[in-house]
């Protein structure tokens, strides 16, 4: 496949966590976000987003925002669970971009703030009109997602190489 393909790359938060007295890598999802992760689902597959690989945190929290959001989507795709989203720099996200085979163009990453914010914002050198204004009102909610597009190979993702094409959250 050619490195100059449009790519797309949606960048969701997990849903809404509780706090029991677990380790925070261990943390469920609350009631609320049991509810917020399928709506989420729906509006990526509403948005013809169509991924076709998934990175996933190893959070409790991702994985089970995973499961309900994947449940929604016309077709699933290949999902790898990777340690290293868990409380990642926007460099090291960065990093785990870079290593995406170029045969895939869409591609789903589960994760956390600060990160998933920091990342959106940190590619999006353009941004569709008011899409950057609704993420930073908001501060990129639970369940929320951005939708960042770029061409050329994953491994020339950097600072400024997309563009924000669209931001969703449950409770906008």
């Amino acid at each position: 496949m050619s490195v100059d393909v449009p790519r797309r790359i949606v960048l969701l938060r997990h849903a809404k966590a509780d706090w029991p007295q677990v380790a925070d890598h261990e943390r469920p999802l609350a009631e609320r976000g049991r509810r917020d992760a399928p709506l989420a689902g729906r509006r990526i597959a509403e948005a013809g987003l169509t991924p076709e690989l998934t990175l996933c945190s190893t959070a409790l929290r991702t994985r089970e925002t995973w499961k309900l959001v994947v449940h929604e989507l016309p077709q699933r795709p290949k999902t790898v669970y990777e340690e290293r989203l868990y409380d990642a720099s926007v460099g090291q996200l960065i990093e785990v971009l870079n290593e995406t085979s170029d045969d895939i163009t869409d591609l789903l990453v589960v994760g956390h703030n600060p990160g998933m914010h920091g990342l959106a914002d940190a590619l999006a050198g353009e941004a569709e009109e008011g899409a950057r204004e609704r993420m930073t009102r908001g501060a990129f909610p639970t369940a929320a997602f951005a939708v960042v597009t770029f061409s050329g190979s994953w491994k020339s993702v950097e600072l400024g190489c997309g563009r924000l094409a669209g931001f969703w959250a449950p409770h906008e």
